[in-house]
């Protein structure tokens, strides 16, 4: 179940820099904050939940679905 926990946060995370780069990105140039800066981390997160997974599956934490249909 915490795996579950950390996976749905570290999604969440994400999802909040998305739309974070989206609002930097409609807003006028003058602004400090630029929208790489937000989709490095969103590029961050998303690669800490796939390391995240695989090491949950290699260690038997998570079964993976042996059949997919």
């Amino acid at each position: 179940m915490l795996v579950k926990i950390v996976i749905f946060i570290l999604l969440m995370v994400m999802l909040f820099n998305l739309f974070k780069a989206m609002v930097v990105m409609t807003k006028p140039a003058k602004t400090k904050q630029k929208m790489s800066h937000f989709i490095g981390r969103r590029v961050l997160f998303s690669s800490l939940v796939l390391v995240f997974i695989f090491i949950a599956i290699a260690t038997g934490i998570i079964d993976p679905n042996p059949r997919p249909y």
